[in-house]
């Protein structure tokens, strides 16, 4: 089946499920298996196995994880082959009773026939041309730097001021490049997405492609989720959402004066994300798992900027402009991405469906050519967290139809212009702060 299809079954498992031991949901959720179309599924010995990460699949324990395995995976025979020896069971219908949310089998249902609906409409289908500028933009910059250097170095500031502007604009496409093929939106083959991916990310970027995919995909399955998410894993350097400052607050921690992290904020996580924190989580990363293959991809780095740079600046003054470029780089990451998420809904897990929890935890921003290419089409968060499979230049196309459905649910659709998302991060961080200070000082 296509992508956003059901797992591949034959007439004869189609038979064997009916013979399927039932069971209820309280019995699910004690034995955290997961649930799937209404199939039951023990993922207890395939969770370490599974390509996504152990943690992506065990976030998911004891839920109906239906949308979200469907939205991931687009190779359904493939997974069947996997899936069908750890299927044991099928749920009792109606035994499932969710306090948090109504109406949500009805919404899982409808989100379905959307998905349907932009099958039928060919928005899973990649435009190569577009992706193949794209790519074209990162070279030509990177060697337009590389030139630029060679000719004047550092000694004009003029100059070297650009060579820093086409290698971060060259870094910041590369990361919604690589996101692309990451998310296996733009070739049919998984294996060809995964080499392009790691060709940019690793050769172009200096990251490791399986360290952002396993990070990344647990933010898609639970975004803006306490202790799911790892794109809110702050620790004690900031406190968002309206639930962990209260919180923090009754228990007394201050570490740090947190009703002016709207201040310090700006000043800490944007520059530090890319050049040290994502530096440091990367090594630490590829050194655990021993992604040997990877560390190859990133040495191609190392050795390129070597090769362009060192000849003309020195060893001390490449570093100082791979700094330099990854500084700017970050904000330009943290500005983009946080903008979508930072103001919106944070709390621990409510197992809401699919549908309903992204559009609580993620925002838009306003269409235009500047937000389009700035973002990486980004600014249409909802729709590509609804389909991270969808390739991003037909997000436009859904949205009409989200909005509906969301209409029909009395789900709110936010979009914002760049200005306003830019300051409701300050006004989301002063708000949490000011939480946090009131119930500390209780």
């Amino acid at each position: 089946m296509g992508k956003g299809g059901k797992v591949d079954q034959t007439e004869t498992d189609l038979a064997d499920d009916q013979k399927l031991k039932v069971y209820k949901w309280q019995e699910i959720k004690q034995n955290k298996w997961i649930v799937i179309d209404n199939l039951v599924y023990d993922v207890s010995r395939f969770s370490r196995k599974h390509p996504g990460g152990e943690r992506l699949m065990l976030n998911h324990a004891g839920q109906d994880a239906t949308d979200a395995f469907t939205c991931f995976h687009n190779d359904m025979k493939k997974v069947s082959k996997y899936m069908n020896p750890i299927r044991i069971g099928r749920v009792q219908p109606e035994s499932d009773i969710n306090p948090n949310e109504d109406r949500k089998a009805e919404l899982h249902k409808d989100f379905q026939n959307l998905k349907a609906l932009a099958e039928k409409k060919g928005l899973f289908k990649a435009n190569m041309g577009f992706f193949l500028l794209h790519f074209m933009q990162l070279i030509i910059l990177d060697l337009i730097a590389a030139y630029i250097i060679y000719k004047s170095g550092h000694a004009n500031w003029f100059t070297y001021s650009l060579a820093v502007v086409c290698l971060v604009i060259v870094q910041a496409q590369a990361g919604w490049l690589q996101h692309d093929f990451g998310h296996l939106s733009v070739f049919k083959s998984n294996k060809m997405n995964h080499l392009v991916q790691n060709i940019i990310i690793g050769g172009i970027m200096g990251f490791s492609a399986h360290w952002w995919n396993y990070r990344h995909y647990q933010h898609h399955a639970k975004p803006n989720t306490i202790k799911r998410d790892p794109d809110i894993r702050f620790g004690v350097l900031y406190l968002i959402g309206k639930v962990i400052p209260i919180e923090y607050g009754k228990k007394k921690i201050g570490k740090l004066p947190y009703n002016l992290q709207q201040f310090y904020f700006f000043f800490t996580l944007p520059p530090l994300l890319i050049p040290i924190y994502f530096v440091i989580e990367t090594v630490y990363f590829l050194v655990k798992k021993r992604k040997l293959h990877e560390i190859m991809w990133i040495s191609i780095y190392l050795l390129r900027w070597y090769a362009m740079f060192v000849p003309t600046l020195g060893l001390l003054g490449t570093v100082k402009l791979y700094f330099l470029v990854r500084f700017f780089e970050s904000f330009w990451f943290v500005w983009s991405t946080q903008i979508s998420h930072l103001p919106m809904t944070v709390d621990y897990d409510k197992d809401l469906s699919w549908f309903r929890s992204q559009l609580n935890s993620t925002c838009n921003v306003e269409q235009s050519a500047f937000n389009d290419w700035v973002s990486g089409h980004l600014n249409f968060q909802i729709e590509h967290h609804l389909f991270p499979t969808m390739p991003r230049h037909n997000y436009y196309k859904i949205a009409p139809d989200v909005r509906e459905l969301c209409k029909k649910y009395n789900i709110d659709y936010q979009c914002k212009t760049m200005s306003q998302a830019t300051i409701d991060i300050y006004k989301c961080l002063k708000e949490s702060g000011e939480m946090w200070y009131e119930a500390y000082n209780m």
